[in-house]
């Protein structure tokens, strides 16, 4: 057979859950084995059982006799590096049995097959930590069950020549000079799986400040009994000058073997059965496909983790349908199939002569993996799919992780368009592959940014037109806007990812049937999925658009724990509060004009056929957040996290206070992109700022104050009004400097001042001219959407300000808006959790049905224990 090895780059993740992971309550009293219990009750029956046949006599022995047995059984259920090794490792145990058969007798096939009967089946060891060592003669193995009874010695020999597996664990030195426990657990990997090698990178220091840096590749030595140094490279230099993924990569793929490379990330899993095809898989680099043979193999993936969550669920059967019709089309008839960061297998030969299997340049590769597909359809490779073979794939389970991981993604693909190979791409490929090419890659990010700025342009046109009076002109308004209507109803079945599900329905009735999955897709209806993606498509176009407008892509660990923890306010509202909640109240804002404003608006059902899908998209921006947090909608933690906001906001932080300490970091943080940014950039973003003067301009022309005037003078007078705002805030801001804290009475003063002189004024002009009440509501609307606006001007301008008086005040402002924006989208939030019965219903929708009886149940003892106390 073809040898082969495989490659997984590793930095910091998890490799083994420690006891305190495991034992340590959230604030609901779930911890993580109790949540793995719950998730896997029978598989926890099942290992429960095996523990008590290996001698553990009661169950509360657990945590002193079988210690690392639970670690190893919860780890087996998670993202960490124990699963994927355990995984990989049963190529090597294939390996072994396929060599068994290859020259074994009819004679002792059938001796093994009363030998396996007898002591137990290949299955009873999977779960076990000892995948693969070549046991002492005559002694059972317990990671293989009886199976290397069979084995007369050569098997390991031949499956060792065969396949190798290299975890490029980067800063594996460090972490030994350390003492992190890490580092004992890679040890401890290495110590039961003899075909694992371990890379890192080694830095010696050499003399007075100089350091010397080396690639060494180390194993296990069983008769050393200890870790043995089997290379050592010399590098030029320091690893991390590009990204940190594809470096770690490109300095262990020299220590890989054989003529094929698969990459797996530290994420997935694999299987006997599926690792016993390995070698009819790497046949096919010999095939021609076409008029040339393939250089990387696609793999399909089994997404491993759709069962922790109903959004889990959600991005499994995504995922799904993409690893598998949509690859599958990509590859066959499309020919535009690249590499995703999937178990694929390349022709190692073929690519360590044409720049390897990533690029690394910073922040260009930061989507490093398809940068191999690019490079490899370039320089004239091919690139086939096959599905009678899978590898398991872990996927992000919580909204914040699922969020950053498409923040990643779409800031990657933002970055590809800036590219020089997907510049090469399109002139080199013929038209229909580079169609093809565009709407698989770069071109449905580029689509689903249209789909947004297609809401945005309808609901300014619309605004436009009702401000103006144009729209009270027309006599016919129904007539008028049917075709509109159509056009938006279109628009309406792509924003809630109908579009984006008709591929997965179509893999579902392929593999479980056409009811089966209608069942599955009305499911997840029930289960807000329309929520859940019109809210990732705001993720991706903000980040696409960014990107594309001032770069700056970055990685963005997303981490792949479990989550059963509850997120607070002030995280939701750092990570969402520029790509999401500021945009929602911009088209809320639009919406609730063009309702006062509009004659079109008086006919209900027109209104309601125009804004339904822009309020549908308003809505789940604001709430999706909330809608799938554990415990979004609880009264009490929903105060805990207002009270935690507001010190957020009021802290004033200092040069060493973090984003998630103090406001005042987080948003220096959030624009540091405009510091980079070129002029254009800076241009454009400030000529798009300039929309939000628009509502001031048409809505004070409305105000009764004005008596029908419509001079440019009106417009004019009322910026008056912004300067005497901006100047009480100045004054509150320097008296509350000045006096607060020493002298809180002034303080007081200033501000009972202030408040009279406001009152008396609009007293005066109740009086003297035609301002009603309802004015001074209108005029909010118009003059807070002005103030924005000048603060984002002046963020762009910053590095002309910033030395300035001027720039103290547009922070204290800018505190203000976010102070406001909190509070709009902690309303409804703290609406829900007030009223009953949505708290269960979001954790019945949130989480599969054991958990949350489970949950429910914890809740109520955890009350119970309150009380003895």
């Amino acid at each position: 057979m073809v040898p082969f090895s495989i490659l997984t780059p590793y930095y910091n993740e998890e490799v083994m859950y420690g006891q305190g992971t495991l034992r340590n309550e959230n604030e609901d009293g779930i911890s993580t084995l109790f949540y793995l219990q719950k998730i896997y009750a029978d598989e926890w029956a099942n290992f429960m059982e095996r523990m008590h046949r290996d001698g553990m006599e009661d169950d509360n022995e657990i945590w002193s006799t079988k210690a690392r047995d639970l670690r190893l059984w919860a780890s087996y259920r998670g993202q960490t590096l124990s699963r994927t090794v355990r995984g990989m490792m049963y190529y090597y145990r294939a390996l072994k049995m396929l060599t068994f058969l290859d020259s074994a007798s009819e004679m002792d096939i059938r001796n093994g097959s009363q030998q396996l009967a007898s002591h137990g089946s290949l299955s009873s060891g999977l779960d076990g930590p000892f995948l693969g060592k070549a046991p002492p003669a005559k002694k059972l193995d317990r990671g293989a069950g009886g199976v290397n009874l069979l084995f007369k010695g050569h098997e390991y020999g031949s499956a060792l020549m065969k396949f190798t597996y290299v975890v490029a664990c980067q800063i594996y030195g460090s972490q030994k000079m350390k003492g992190d426990p890490r580092a004992e657990e890679i040890l401890f990997l290495m110590k039961n799986n003899e075909a694992l090698r371990v890379a890192y990178v080694d830095e010696v220091p050499s003399g007075r400040e100089e350091v010397e840096y080396y690639s060494v590749l180390v194993k296990y030595d069983d008769e050393l009994q200890k870790e043995v140094e089997i290379y050592r490279i010399r590098l030029p230099g320091p690893l991390k000058i590009g990204e940190g993924k594809p470096e770690n990569q490109n300095h262990a793929i020299i220590f890989t073997r054989g003529d094929a490379l698969q990459t797996i990330d530290m994420n997935q899993d694999n299987y006997y059965e599926e690792a016993l095809k390995m070698r009819n898989l790497l046949e096919e680099f010999k095939t021609y496909y076409g008029i040339r043979k393939p250089t990387i193999l696609g793999v399909r993936e089994n997404v491993i983790t759709g069962s922790v969550s109903s959004l889990a669920w959600f991005m499994s059967a995504q995922e799904m349908s993409f690893v598998t019709l949509g690859q599958r089309v990509l590859a066959n008839p499309l020919k535009v199939r690249m590499h995703y960061g999937h178990p694929d297998v390349f022709d190692r030969f073929w690519f360590l002569t044409r720049g390897g299997i990533s690029k690394a340049s910073r922040v260009i590769n930061i989507s490093e993996d398809i940068f191999a597909g690019f490079n490899c359809t370039l320089r004239g490779g091919n690139v086939t799919h096959h599905e009678y073979i899978q590898v398991g794939k872990g996927r992000d389970v919580g909204l914040n992780q699922i969020s950053m991981f498409e923040a990643k993604v779409a800031s990657g693909n933002g970055e590809q368009v800036l590219s020089r190979d997907v510049y090469r791409l399109g002139h080199r490929l013929d038209f229909f592959r580079m169609l093809s090419f565009f709407y698989s890659t770069v071109g449905f990010y580029f689509n689903t940014m249209v789909v947004v700025l297609t809401v945005y342009t309808f609901l300014w046109g619309r605004l436009y037109l009702a401000l103006s009076g144009v729209e009270g002109s027309t006599t016919n308004s129904s007539t008028n806007n049917r075709a509109l209507g159509a056009v938006l109803n279109q628009q309406f079945i792509i924003q809630l990812g109908l579009f984006s599900a008709l591929p997965m329905v179509v893999e579902n009735t392929l593999e479980h049937g056409f009811l089966s999955a209608v069942y599955d897709f009305l499911t997840m209806q029930l289960q807000l999925a329309s929520i859940f993606y019109t809210f990732s498509m705001g993720t991706r176009t903000h980040f696409f658009g960014r990107t594309i407008l001032h770069g700056g892509a970055k990685y963005r660990a997303t981490g792949r724990g479990f989550v059963v923890e509850h997120k607070s306010f002030a995280e939701n509202y750092r990570l969402y509060a520029r790509s999401h909640f500021v945009k929602a109240v911009e088209l809320g804002v639009i919406l609730i004009v063009y309702a006062s404003q509009s004659p079109m608006a008086k006919n209900t059902l027109v209104y309601i056929l125009m804004a339904i899908t822009s309020w549908f998209l308003v809505v789940s921006w604001i709430m999706a957040p909330f809608v799938f947090n554990p415990s979004g909608f609880d009264w009490l933690k929903t105060v805990y996290d207002f009270d935690d906001f507001m010190n957020w906001i009021w802290c004033s932080g200092g040069i060493l206070a973090k984003a998630e300490q103090s406001w005042e970091t987080w948003w220096y943080e959030e624009h540091d992109h405009l510091r980079t940014t070129g002029l254009w950039g800076k241009l454009l973003e400030m000529i798009l700022d300039i929309r939000f003067f628009f509502f001031q301009y048409g809505v004070v022309y409305r105000l009764k104050i004005t008596s029908g005037n419509t001079s440019i003078a009106v417009y004019l007078l009322s910026w008056i009004y912004m300067i005497v705002a901006v100047g009480i805030c100045i004054i509150i801001a320097y008296a509350r400097d000045k006096y607060s804290a020493t002298q809180h009475i002034y303080y007081r003063l200033v501000q009972l001042l202030v408040i009279v002189v406001i009152v008396l004024v609009i007293v005066l002009f109740l009086k003297f001219t035609n301002l009603i009440f309802l004015d001074l509501i209108t005029s909010l609307l118009a003059f807070i959407p002005t103030g924005w606006g000048l603060i984002s001007i002046a963020v762009v301008l910053r590095p002309f300000l910033q030395s300035t008086v001027v720039w103290e005040t547009v922070v204290s402002l800018a505190r203000l808006y976010d102070l406001l924006f909190g509070i709009i989208i902690l309303a409804p939030v703290a609406l829900l959790s007030w009223m009953p019965g949505f708290q269960s219903m979001q954790t019945r929708i949130l989480f599969n049905e054991a958990f949350s009886r489970g949950l429910q149940i914890s809740r109520i003892l955890t009350g119970k224990k309150n009380i003895d106390m």
